[in-house]
């Protein structure tokens, strides 16, 4: 609307904010989906193994919420119930969640406006980066308008990492009465949902290569180095994988 002239009743500033909250209210949406219920599946998993290792309601709901990231949770909560010390527990955590970082400063230039966007609200998002989110958020975000991607993006994040935390209370207050077998089934629908979303998401031939090293070598590591697996795994699968694709592609041209 505008007044009688010809001004818009609207400010620049209000219009911003109007449209940044659509935005975020259309990431909030987007984010019922099927990769959302299979994460939370996941945790309810996780809700029952929390249980089982001695965690307090609070404690569980605590590592929900402000670890995030549901592999650097399984890790913590195993130090914790071997007794492992807070420094050496750190670490643990440390080493996962390393991963995320290569997928954080990725996806913040592709979220970032110039000049508008400030470091707090890249801290906030940031919190969201884990696999599902920055699958999702890899695979849509840039077909929106680069003044959208932010709002969506936390708006997607917080709203699947509220559903989480919610659910992840509920069934720990229920876990009691399900099976085993049916909350180990549920735990293990996560890797397979990241293996497969990764999968589909990949754009390189290099990003394929090096999920099927870290297929192969997975399984020998974990057998000749016991708590380090994952990050040889991740260290010799990547760069077997870059050094293969690199000579493939010097061999086509």
């Amino acid at each position: 609307m505008s007044s009688p002239n010809g001004a818009s009743e609207n400010p620049p500033e209000n219009r911003e904010v109007i449209s940044s909250k659509k935005w975020f209210a259309r990431g909030a949406r987007a984010a019922i989906s099927i990769p959302a219920f299979i994460l939370t599946a996941a945790f309810v998993g996780y809700a029952g193994l929390a249980r089982e290792t001695g965690l307090t309601l609070l404690e569980t709901l605590a590592m929900t919420g402000f670890i995030w990231a549901l592999p650097s949770v399984v890790v913590l909560t195993g130090a914790l119930s071997s007794g492992m010390g807070l420094i050496p527990a750190g670490i643990a955590v440390a080493l996962a969640s390393v991963r995320l970082m290569p997928m954080t400063m990725a996806l913040m230039p592709i979220i970032k406006v110039q000049g508008k966007t400030r470091n707090w609200q890249l801290l906030i998002a940031s919190h969201f980066v884990a696999v599902t989110a920055w699958v999702y958020a890899m695979k849509h975000l840039p077909d929106l308008p680069r003044e959208a991607r932010l709002p969506f993006f936390v708006g997607f994040g917080s709203s699947i990492s509220t559903f989480v935390f919610v659910l992840t209370g509920i069934a720990y207050l229920l876990v009691e009465r399900l099976p085993d077998v049916v909350a180990g089934a549920l735990f293990l629908l996560t890797p397979v949902y990241f293996l497969c979303s990764l999968w589909g998401a990949a754009r390189l031939n290099a990003d394929k290569a090096s999920m099927v090293a870290g297929l192969v070598l997975g399984p020998v590591f974990f057998i000749s180095l016991p708590g380090l697996d994952l990050l040889w795994t991740g260290l010799a699968g990547g760069t077997l994988a870059y050094l293969v694709t690199r000579i493939w592609r010097r061999g086509l041209s």
